[in-house]
């Protein structure tokens, strides 16, 4: 049983640690954070051991009624491998404290590539990630799209790539304090970051992104374009597809018709948070002509990286060596079918 702690908790964070006490071969020593509001509470309903980050934030729980079990570093004392999910910029400054202790470390996708000089994806490299010191979970577009393009690469059908991001606006708890109304909003870089940031895990990719921000919050939706390197029928891009167990195949004609209805579904299916850690891909929207290849799909934005995160604390720590293993155990834990 591995130890594991998380730092921060709060869209991701509190998700990772609900996930990880699912595991059976690892463990939640404690989760740390500077708040003392609701969010922390519940971390405390949960019976998970609650560590300050800073003096001032332990002062102001214990004047909450929280029971703080010490700081991090003492936590940091207790563990064997640290996911840092706090805010963009803060874990490059946590970093050295997890490097001058020894601990293995995991951070997310705000954080450059050189943070950690390895970036992961469950499907693409886990091998290249055992026993490393540290690795960077990509984010929830980046997952994405090693996904899918990764599918169709095994399958020996991808030449080049090119896609469009319709961004959320800003995650769906914050949406009160920003975010954009009455607008939309193309990222000025071409390409935009994701194609880049895809290549930092497998840089034999051919792919090109642009991103437009659009005033909503649930959700991510991309548009693919794929030059593929032979003619092929559907039912050969579909097969691809189903070789990943986190690429889900919907029907535009069930109904699910937007990222409001694909939500309404994972909430029914019983998913905590309504969840979807699978590319939700519409099967009946893809299109074949000859060797270019067109697709949608939909990214929680929220819950994608989620099990990536449990498969690289195994891929770190070495608990699993083998990457189809890792991620069956992960599915299973989660739901994943």
């Amino acid at each position: 049983m591995k130890k594991i702690a998380v730092i921060g908790y709060g869209v991701i964070g509190k998700r990772i640690a609900d996930a990880i006490v699912k595991q059976n071969d690892m463990t939640l020593v404690g989760v740390c954070d500077v708040v003392s509001d609701w969010r922390i509470q519940n971390a405390v309903n949960k019976g998970y051991a609650i560590y300050a980050s800073t003096p001032e934030a332990e002062k102001e729980m214990n004047a909450c009624g929280i029971s703080v079990k010490g700081r991090i570093a003492e936590l940091l004392t207790k563990v064997d491998l640290v996911v840092d999910c706090t805010p963009k910029k803060v874990a490059a400054k946590n970093v050295q404290a997890y490097k001058e202790r020894g601990i293995k470390f995991i951070v997310q996708g705000g954080e450059k590539h050189e943070v950690t000089r390895h970036s992961f994806s469950a499907e693409n490299n886990y091998q290249s990630a055992l026993n490393l010191d540290a690795t960077r979970v990509v984010s929830c577009n980046t997952t994405s799209i090693l996904r899918t393009l990764t599918a169709l690469k095994k399958a020996g059908l991808l030449d080049y790539a090119r896609g469009t991001l319709l961004r959320r606006a800003t995650d769906p708890w914050e949406s009160h304090l920003g975010g954009i109304m009455n607008t939309m909003v193309p990222e000025r870089e071409i390409p935009s970051h994701q194609g880049p940031d895809a290549q930092s895990v497998d840089p034999d990719l051919n792919v090109i992104t642009s991103a437009i921000k659009v005033p909503q919050t649930l959700s991510h939706l991309h548009y693919w374009n794929i030059k593929m390197t032979k003619a092929a029928c559907k039912e050969e891009v579909l097969e691809a597809f189903r070789t990943s167990s986190r690429i889900r195949l919907i029907q535009y004609d069930q109904g699910l018709v937007s990222n409001n209805t694909i939500k309404e579904m994972f909430l029914d299916m019983g998913r905590p948070w309504g969840d979807m850690y699978e590319v939700a891909l519409w099967e009946d929207m893809l299109k074949v002509q000859g060797d270019e290849l067109f697709y949608a799909y939909v990214v929680d934005n929220q819950a994608i990286v989620i099990p990536e995160t449990i498969d690289a604390i195994r891929a770190l720590t070495g608990i699993e060596p083998s990457a189809e293993q890792s991620i069956i155990r992960t599915n299973k834990s989660l739901g994943i079918n």
